[in-house]
């Protein structure tokens, strides 16, 4: 988020103002002066977070704030003190995240406020993403938009009753005072209202009855995909919408697909332009490859620095897919390069990879990392490299960030090569020298590196690693998707069950569905190019089996095997996030294992059964359902 997207609080509760207040600005708030409130017993407990083996929760751990982990133990605290849980769930790559700590969570005021009158959750998003995923939808249900730091006032016994993102500390600080003294006052009241409003949001969305899909469903589905995502398309500039622009790799992955089976101009046209505004604008590195989160503009020019395991590899198996359907070498060399990041960067001794790198650098300054001053890139570059450098990035003026420019490709090298009246074979190689030169020198700098291994994000690595082994030359990342396999295998997998995710103190978390289908789905692609692929097919389908019986109850799918928190459902048909849905992931992985003369028959029932539910969910939003239609269309090819 920027500052004033998502910088609001919507009060659930009708006896508290509405307010939705930009940090830009000086908002009031009507105040209830914390002087009249009642001083609850304040319970003895500790910040938990030091040293935590989470670097988001341990970032924490020096806080003011009592801050709890999510658990059984703060759930009965709330319930024994009869106080809400104040639930603040970010990662640590998040900018906004950080500059709520410094504002608010390291202020002894605000801290004594959550203290006092409330215990408060710390959550790592990115261990709890089932909770996360819940609490999201609670706040984009009554806010209209959410995003991280994810906060929210949920009751003992378990409904959400308020939801925010980043405040200002004064507005947050009220905000804290005046619940205190609505929950003092009209606590029955509050909680009837925090239950009757989760029944009511869970009833919007609760799926219909679970019918069979008509016939032809799959095309038809396949049809609406392409309709919608051409009316969201962007003309210009390639990707969705107009406004933050979002890699979207669930829907550029089936939308590929789709050209290949019937290609259409305007689909084509659309794709390409994506892709390449993708790689050669902000969204990329164009210094040590890999791609930033998302950018702030539409024209993909100023990203969120933050970069994530799972976008890389993603973006990886796109560019991938996208070389071979549009017949494209530049595409498998962006491939390639989003490897080497991740290897460079990313991957770790015993050949996992950390979750990602963080926005803002050791210096505090978001995009630190990545930005140049002038003065710097005229002592790093010599005369000639400096003058392609300068006419490429287009590094004139005045950079559009205090801390500097943002190298981006505003020229291609022919249209410099003309300007400047050089060979063009020269113009690349000074580009290139000046690039190897700026990788050099930034080696020097440092940014904070979140090194825990995500179980769900580790197998799309393992996906991404197979397939560019099976790619023309990609044969050299061959040694790494051996040793992520082995530790998938040996450490991930533990008695017969996976781990959320790792840390240098042991395991983390608890895995979720995205973690069984996604780990299944990288040890089966694995196999396709692995010296034992009847090791890795069992123990994929070893993987699959335990997804289906944890998270599977006919008809529903759930995120998560267990959850205190009153809010949410199974769901016939899970949507496309950032990451394609988990379970039509599990299900197309399901039904590969069921292919052939000695595939596992067990899944077939249950993954046709699964497949063939939530028609009117789909038909309603093809978009954010692009991945179950992907499975529908390669089952009935």
């Amino acid at each position: 988020m920027k500052p004033g997207e998502g910088s609001g609080v919507r009060i659930f509760v009708p006896t508290i103002p509405d307010c939705c207040l930009s940090p830009m600005r000086s908002t009031v708030l009507f105040l209830v002066t914390f002087l009249f409130l009642a001083p609850p017993a304040l319970a003895a407990r500790n910040n938990q977070l030091a040293n935590h083996p989470s670097p988001y929760l341990a970032m924490h751990g020096q806080d003011p704030v009592h801050w709890q982990t999510w658990g059984e133990a703060a759930q009965q605290a709330a319930i024994k003190e009869n106080k809400l849980l104040f639930v603040s769930s970010g990662y640590f790559s998040c900018h906004w995240c950080h500059v709520m700590q410094r504002e608010s969570y390291a202020d002894p005021e605000i801290a004594k406020l959550l203290n006092q009158y409330y215990i408060p959750v710390k959550v790592d998003r990115e261990l709890n993403p089932a909770l996360d995923a819940r609490l999201i939808d609670f706040v984009e249900r009554t806010r209209g938009y959410s995003g991280w730091p994810l906060n929210v006032f949920i009751t003992p016994e378990g409904y959400p009753l308020l939801g925010m993102v980043y405040l200002p500390p004064e507005n947050f600080k009220q905000v804290l005072q005046r619940l205190a003294r609505e929950w003092q006052d009209n606590q029955p009241d509050l909680k009837q209202l925090a239950e009757a409003a989760s029944a009511e949001l869970m009833a919007d969305q609760s799926d219909p009855p679970a019918t069979p899909l008509p016939a032809g469903a799959a095309r038809q589905y396949a049809q609406l995909l392409v309709e919608q995502s051409l009316q969201l398309a962007d003309d210009l500039q390639g990707g969705f919408g107009q406004q933050n622009k979002f890699p979207s790799v669930p829907q550029l992955n089936v939308l590929l697909l789709e050209y290949q089976r019937q290609p259409q101009k305007p689909l084509g046209e659309f794709l390409t332009l994506t892709l390449d505004q993708m790689a050669s604008q902000g969204l990329n590195d164009q210094l040590g490859g890999g791609f930033f989160r998302y950018t702030v503009d539409p024209a993909w020019q100023v990203p969120h620095f933050e970069k994530m395991l799972y976008d890389n590899a993603q973006l990886t198996l796109l560019y991938l897919q996208a070389a071979r359907v549009l017949h494209r070498g530049f595409y498998r060399a962006v491939a390639f390069r989003t490897l080497d990041f991740m290897l460079r960067e990313l991957a770790t001794p015993e050949g996992a990879f950390a979750a990602s790198l963080s926005a803002v650098d050791d210096q505090g300054i978001e995009g630190g990392y990545y930005l140049w001053q002038e003065e710097e890139l005229r002592q790093v570059l010599n005369a000639s490299e400096w003058q392609i450098a300068r006419a490429v990035w287009g590094l004139q003026g005045k950079p559009e960030q205090a801390a500097g420019y943002h190298l981006v490709r505003h020229q291609d090298l022919p249209t410099v090569a003309r300007q400047l009246k050089l060979p063009l074979a020269e113009v690349k190689a000074r580009l290139a020298s000046a690039q190897v030169k700026l990788l050099a020198k930034r080696q020097h700098r440092h940014v904070p590196i979140d090194t825990k291994r995500v179980a769900a994000w580790n197998g799309l690595a393992l996906s991404a690693l197979a397939a560019a082994v099976q790619s023309d030359g990609g044969a050299q990342y061959r040694k790494a998707g051996v040793k992520l396999r082995h530790y998938v295998a040996t450490v991930l997998w533990q008695d017969g069950q996976l781990q959320r995710a790792v840390s240098h103190s042991g395991g983390l978390g608890q895995a979720g569905l995205e973690d069984y289908a996604y780990i299944a789905t990288g040890l089966l692609d694995w196999a396709a190019v692995s010296d034992k692929p009847g090791d890795d097919v069992a123990l994929a389908s070893a993987v699959a089996a335990q997804g289906w019986q944890r998270f599977y109850q006919s008809p529903n799918w759930l995120l998560a095997e267990n959850s205190w928190l009153r809010y949410g459902a199974g769901e016939t048909v899970l949507a496309d996030s950032v990451m394609p849905s988990p379970s039509a992931v599990l299900i197309d992985t399901s039904l590969r294992l069921a292919g052939g003369k000695n595939g596992n028959k067990s899944f077939t029932t249950r993954a046709q059964s699964a497949l063939r539910v939530g028609g009117e969910k789909i038909s309603e939003a093809p978009f954010w359902h692009a991945s179950q239609i992907g499975v529908l269309q390669r089952l009935t090819q």
